[in-house]
């Protein structure tokens, strides 16, 4: 009777024990961990008819590290190709590939409508840029930019 018991407990312990976990929590560092404190953002301006609308902002998470946030109601015409974004110190794209475009800092390709984080490297200090520039490569042309205030 004692190893009934005891082989019944056993068991007993092993179906508790063993729940299943909830889904696990996976940590994309493409996105803000907790709040986004945005410290300055701005409107977009559409440029060359592509429907560019929406804000930009710039802010930290909290662990400190730094994103350039669009909100969900960003937009602007994807059919060209790539829409790269970017960090200026104008509102004008000014490439000069002989002194690096010092004015510029390149943050990537943005692919969708709606709300879209893009992570600042480590390192980088986005206080001398005013503007978020949207660049289509394929035509050669700005299709949006928001002063950053």
């Amino acid at each position: 009777m004692k190893k009934v018991f005891i082989l019944f407990y056993v068991a007993f312990l092993g179906l508790v024990s063993c729940t299943d976990d909830p889904d696990p929590v996976t940590i994309d560092p493409t996105k803000p961990t907790g709040v986004l404190n945005v410290m300055r953002s701005g409107s977009f301006v559409d440029q060359n008819n592509s429907g560019s609308k929406g804000t930009a902002g710039i802010g930290t998470d909290t662990q400190g590290k730094e994103f350039l946030q669009f909100n969900q109601a960003f937009n602007t015409k994807f059919s060209t190709g790539t829409v790269t974004v970017f960090l200026s110190t104008s509102a004008t794209f000014m490439a000069s590939p002989s002194t690096g475009s010092p004015n510029l800092f390149p943050i990537g390709p943005v692919r969708a409508a709606g709300e879209n984080f893009f992570a600042i490297p480590e390192g980088t200090s986005t206080a001398k840029y005013t503007h978020v520039i949207l660049w289509c490569g394929a035509v050669g042309i700005p299709f949006g930019n928001a002063q950053l205030q």
